[in-house]
């Protein structure tokens, strides 16, 4: 069963603000449209990310493959600023707050049984309105997208040691309670 991470969010506080406008100017790979949003899009292509700028100071890093990605991704953006006559106050702080990742588990999934047989408080199934199954894990506390074809998605770890962990706790599961047919 092989892991995927698919999306590392990152925010990131500086203690100090952001000249947008000076940023727009100076840099390339920008977008800004004050009028449209506050913040500023600055798009790198290694790592390949998106960092939303906002005049406060604060950022927010997304598209990243990992943990050290995002991180990278953040401190190469303060190097460019700098590069461009941007004051950059210090070392930012950088805390993930969302991973995305998907896996195949290799089986078909009974979500109507799985459905049927856990906590109602945890799950949500409604198969008319959307085709997986949504189940609420505490420890590590991520939500899962369940399909019956083997495939999910976890969301809300905030480490990828977490996704791993939770993920291979699901899957023990879904095999011991009989919701899986390999």
């Amino acid at each position: 069963m092989a892991v995927q991470i698919q999306n590392v969010v990152a925010s990131v506080s500086f203690e100090q603000t952001f000249d947008l406008s000076t940023i727009a100017n100076t840099s390339r790979n920008v977008e800004y449209r004050p009028n449209v949003f506050p913040g500023l899009v600055f798009r790198l292509k290694r790592p390949k990310t998106a960092i939303l700028i906002f005049r406060t100071g604060k950022m927010v890093c997304t598209g990243a493959k990992s943990e050290k990605e995002a991180i990278r991704a953040v401190r190469k953006v303060a190097r460019e600023l700098s590069k461009r006559g941007i004051t950059v106050l210090g070392k930012p702080e950088i805390q993930i707050t969302n991973i995305v990742a998907s896996a195949n588990l290799g089986g078909y999934i009974d979500l109507d049984k799985l459905a049927s047989q856990s906590s109602g408080r945890r799950i949500l199934y409604e198969p008319e309105q959307f085709p997986a199954l949504i189940y609420r894990w505490d420890n590590p506390k991520v939500v899962f997208l369940v399909f019956s074809t083997g495939k999910l998605v976890c969301a809300g770890a905030k480490r990828e040691v977490e996704v791993h962990e939770a993920v291979e706790k699901f899957h023990k599961l879904l095999r011991e309670g009989g919701f899986m047919v390999e």
